[in-house]
Formats: structure tokens, sequence, C-alpha cells
């Protein structure tokens, strides 16, 4: 049995800071995506929300949240949450219920409308809840985060502030030419440099914004896409969705301390490298296969790590690929062709999905001046906190 599952329509709203609620923006998203796909409300089986904690109760019930802003209609309902990788866990819910025969049809959609300034911790205090500690312990934001990263690729492999500075230039010209990012500007390595000093050594040019958006997906079984004349839609092959093994050596927040080596070896796979290891297993393919890669460049430090992680270049070896231009548009493995967070900023049950829909958009032909020639595989990837492994795999 074949484990593709098609994705029939994709759709989103503008990334912006528009003053409206998350209810607003899924549900343009949704529509778009439906109509894309050349179906009605009604057609579909189930809906699977990726949930906006910071939107109260109708947030954290996403599914039924915009479920019901559509039209009660009876179809099965579900949310997630699992924070950046909130986006994934829903495709990876919904694909389930394809593949068991749950339903044919599944609208997967996220949304948010986020505060300005960096993510904070909710009220009360959880000392049990490592995000809230290393906020109040550490006192570490996501910038003090993004730039700790930044120093660690410095001194352990030698990135410079310039290697930094040219991933915004990367990212910014070909959100220039994406009509639904939110920073439509492109940006010189210098105007990276002069920008402020945010969490030394980045500025405020290397770390992406929060900001309001959606994006939706429409997915259906491969007979079901064939009854409805898809005779060769981009598919979706694979989800990773897993967890860091025992013991985790690699100091990444929200985790404060590592576990200890004394009883027991370290793993042979980092855990966010065995995040897209687990997919290509699962897809049948590798590295060498891709045709272009969407990542969470939260910062521009953290999108060289994802070279490495993804197997695209050597440890060590991303700033050099950087360079080359090899992750630009025309390059090998052309890198965030959407433009990134960098040129989107974060909607976080929202993004995951927006890496998906740029992917669709991009395997059919359709990204117009940001196109990648020949497209045929793509991998998305992120991380979301507590462990939350998050990377698909589509194809045509």
């Amino acid at each position: 049995m074949t484990r593709d599952v098609a994705v029939l329509g994709v759709g989103m709203h503008p990334w912006g800071k528009w003053g409206r609620g998350f209810v607003t923006y899924g549900v343009a998203a949704a529509r778009a995506a439906l109509a894309d796909a050349g179906l009605g409300w009604r057609d579909v089986g189930s809906i699977v929300g990726a949930d906006t904690v910071r939107g109260g109760y109708p947030g954290y019930v996403a599914g039924a949240t915009f479920a019901r802003a559509l039209g009660w209609q009876g179809a099965r309902v579900t949310s997630v949450y699992a924070a950046c990788a909130s986006g994934a866990q829903a495709v990876d819910t919904a694909r389930a219920q394809i593949l068991s025969g749950l339903a044919d049809v599944v609208l997967v959609v996220g949304a948010d409308a986020a505060p300005k300034g960096f993510f904070r911790p909710a009220g009360g205090d959880r000392p049990d809840d490592p995000d809230w500690l290393r906020f109040r312990v550490l006192g570490a934001t996501n910038p003090a985060y993004f730039g700790l990263y930044a120093r660690r690729r410095m001194a352990v492999h030698g990135d410079t502030l310039d290697d930094f500075a040219h991933v915004k230039v990367k990212n910014a010209a070909l959100g220039a030419l994406n009509p639904r990012a939110r920073y439509r500007k492109a940006v010189t390595a210098e105007e990276v440099a002069a920008s402020a000093v945010v969490a030394d050594p980045l500025r405020l040019l290397d770390i992406c914004a929060t900001s309001d958006g959606g994006a939706a997906l429409v997915l259906a079984g491969m007979e079901f896409a064939r009854r409805h004349g898809a005779a060769d839609p981009v598919r979706i092959r694979a989800v990773s969705t897993v967890s860091p093994r025992y013991p985790s050596t690699v100091l990444d927040l929200p985790d404060i301390a590592t576990d200890s080596t004394a009883a027991g070896p370290a793993p042979a796979v980092p855990f966010r490298e065995s995040i897209a290891r687990a997919a290509y297993e699962e897809a049948g393919v590798g590295p060498g296969d891709l045709s272009l890669a969407e990542v969470y460049d939260l910062s521009t430090a953290l999108e060289l790590q994802w070279y490495e992680d993804l197997g695209l270049c050597a440890e060590g070896e991303a700033a050099k690929l950087l360079r080359e231009g090899s992750t630009s548009l025309g390059g090998r493995i052309p890198v965030n062709t959407s433009g990134g967070l960098a040129s989107f900023g974060e909607a976080v049950p929202a993004q995951a999905l927006a890496q998906v829909c740029e992917l669709t958009w991009q395997l059919r032909g359709d990204a117009g001046d940001r196109q990648v020639a020949g497209a045929r595989v793509g991998i998305a990837a992120n991380q979301g906190l507590f462990g939350h492994g998050s990377a698909v795999v589509a194809l045509r």
C-alpha cells in the first residue's frame, strides 16, 4: 500500500501585522486551499487545526474553531500543539487519518496573531516547564538563544558575521519575489551589519520577526485524487516527528542542562540531524535527491546549522556552501526559496504548513520568479520546543 497522500490544494493568508484575530487568517487560508483543490468545505471529511496557544480557549481547540468559522458540517475534528512543529504534527495526523481510511479528504489549517516583540511564557509559576525556567532562571529570550547558537558556530566552525549577513541577503532577495511575504525588500550585507545589535553577535536583521499569518493544505488519498482528476499531484511521501535520544549531549534551549554520557554513549546521530534522517529513510530519498529545502531560519546562524543537519554538506561546511552560491536560486540546492522566516516572520502554528505550501508551488512549477528549475523533491524542516522533530518530504 502506498504511503503517499496527495496535496490537492494549498492556501495562505499573507504574513504581516494586520491587527485581526487568528481565525480570520486561518479561514482565509482554508478557503484559498479549498478553491485551489477545486473542492467545497462540505467535501472535507476531517479538519486538523494547529493550535494557537496565545489565542485563549478558541486557540487551544483550533480544529473546532476553524470548523465552526467555516460552518458546522459534521466533519471529524482534531487539534494539535507542538510549538513550532505544530504544522508538521497536523500534517502527520491528517496523513494517518487518510492512510487508515478514516477520511478521504482532510483540511489542515494553522494561523497566528503574534504579539509584538519576542515571545514570552504564559503567566504563572511552572517550575516543571523548561521553557518557563529558561526565561525565569536564565533570562534567555529567543534572541538570546539565537545569539548563543551563533557564538557556538563561530567558535566551533569559524563562521563569521559576514556569513550570517549573507544568509539574510539571500533570503531577503527571494522574499522580495514572494507576494505573500511580509518583508519584500532586498537588503545588503552592509545594511545587516549596520542594524542594531539584539543578542551579540546577531543584529536586528539576523533575527526573524513575529507575525500574523495563516496557511492551509487540502490532503487526500491517492485514489480520491485520481477520481478527482488529479493524475499527477504533489505527494507527501514522509513526515518525521521524532524526539531526542538519551543522552542528549548538545545544549539546546529550552533544555538547561545536558545529559551525562557517564552511563551510556552519546547517540550516533544528534537530535536535529535525526529529524531529517528519519524523513529520508521513510521517503526512500537522500540529500542528493533534493531539488530544494525550506528550513526554519529563526536566525541567520540557525539556517546554516540546518544545512549540516539536513546533510546538504559536511559538518562545519555550511558557510562554504553558502558562499559558493549553492543554496541560492539557481544553485545546487536552493534553501528557503519562499524567503524564509527572514521575509515572513514567525506565525508559529502556520509556519510548517507555509513551508509545505512553498514546496507544493515549486513542485508544481507555480513559483513564478523564484521557481527552481525542474524541481522534483523537496524537504521542509524545523524543530518544536520540548523535543518535537518536524520534517516533511514532498515530491512529484
